[in-house]
């Protein structure tokens, strides 16, 4: 979920209550060094794995002066979540992105995408309007994830007829790449966040 295009101060608040490994808490420094504003649960709170969310959130939403963006992860707990939200939200100029990675097994197929995005929709009550390829296998993906991502990030948008906003693609694949850089949107990334086993 993206709120408020064109705004110059950015803040970030993590709804995902499900996955414990990445959490924006986690790298608050780095954030705190691009100007970005955390909104996350303080003190011990801050590293438990409980579904806590801040109410300073509610600040932000209200406030026009921010580009609020909401990590709700990609499944029906954390549009729940969102949906709390639903009447601060549903009057604000805002995006609701949905992020693919096809190499998980729910999301794998345009049914799978498609049955996922409905069912959050339905849980959040607000719209889908753009979709995000973000297909990787971590440390072992290979350009083959990307093009399988893209070209089922494609399918999709056909069939719902929505916005493919972009391809996420990790910095190192940028040579290899650039066919897919001249025919689409990419956003080349550097990965800050790793997993406990990388």
């Amino acid at each position: 979920m993206l709120t408020r295009k064109n705004i110059e101060k950015v803040a970030i608040t993590d709804l995902d209550v499900v996955n414990p490994y990445f959490r924006s808490r986690d790298v608050k420094h780095l954030l705190n060094e691009a100007g970005i504003r955390l909104i996350a649960p303080a003190g011990k709170l801050s590293t438990s794995d409980l579904p806590i969310v801040s109410g300073e959130i509610y600040g932000v939403i209200s406030n026009p002066e921010y580009h609020l963006i909401i990590d709700v992860g990609g499944d029906q707990d954390g549009a729940t979540a969102l949906g709390q939200y639903y009447n601060d939200l549903k009057n604000t100029e805002h995006e609701m992105a949905f992020v693919i990675n096809a190499n998980r097994p729910q999301v794998s197929t345009a049914t799978d995408v498609i049955a996922a995005i409905k069912r959050i929709e339905s849980v959040s009550r607000l719209k889908v309007t753009g979709l995000i390829n973000n297909t990787h296998l971590g440390v072992g993906t290979t350009l083959s994830d990307i093009t399988k991502g893209t070209q089922l990030t494609g399918e999709v948008a056909e069939k719902l007829k929505i916005p493919f906003l972009f391809t996420t693609i990790d910095e190192k694949f940028k040579e290899i790449t650039s066919n897919i850089d001249s025919k689409e949107r990419v956003l080349y990334i550097n990965r800050f966040m790793r997993l406990p086993w990388e």
